[in-house]
């Protein structure tokens, strides 16, 4: 089932390098007592991911920030390595790049996308979402391969 608004994120953890490594942190320390605003692409170095979708956090991060929230998550279906390295070409030092390396946490929120005929494997759908406290009060999910709603501009007017 498919995460909605309204509802509270599920538990989990994601990765993320840490400063002695990869690590892992939870959902709990992630979103609760927290407004974050995450989005998620398809995979890390991929052409609209790389091009459009975290370009549009890193060069909106700050006014993102000063609408109250407290991090902004970028989540792929990727290892922390290739996070780290994704984020720092993109001088993402404002987000956390959050690895979800088989899909557990993008399959928790109902949000997988199948792409194994393509030789790629259980991704994520591209998203974007604010979570309040735990709870969800906006969701953009994009329909198909498209990049049109889950912008950091469209966060900005959500917020």
């Amino acid at each position: 089932m498919t995460i909605k608004v309204g509802d509270s994120i599920p538990a989990g953890s994601l990765g993320h390098m840490g400063d002695k490594g990869p690590d892992s942190i939870s959902t709990d320390e992630l979103f609760n007592g927290k407004k974050v605003v995450l989005f998620a692409v398809p995979g890390a170095f991929t052409p609209t991911c790389s091009e459009s979708h975290l370009p549009s956090f890193v060069a909106n991060a700050d006014k993102i920030k000063a609408k109250g929230v407290d991090r902004i998550v970028c989540m792929s279906v990727n290892d922390p390595f290739v996070m780290s390295a994704w984020g720092k070409s993109q001088n993402a030092d404002q987000i956390l790049m959050a690895a979800d390396g088989s899909a557990a946490y993008t399959k928790a929120l109902g949000l997988e996308l199948d792409l194994m005929e393509r030789g790629l494997g259980i991704r994520s759908q591209r998203f974007s979402m604010i979570v309040d406290n735990g709870k969800v009060t906006h969701l953009n999910v994009e329909e198909g391969p498209t990049y049109e709603v889950s912008s950091a501009e469209k966060i900005l007017e959500q917020l």
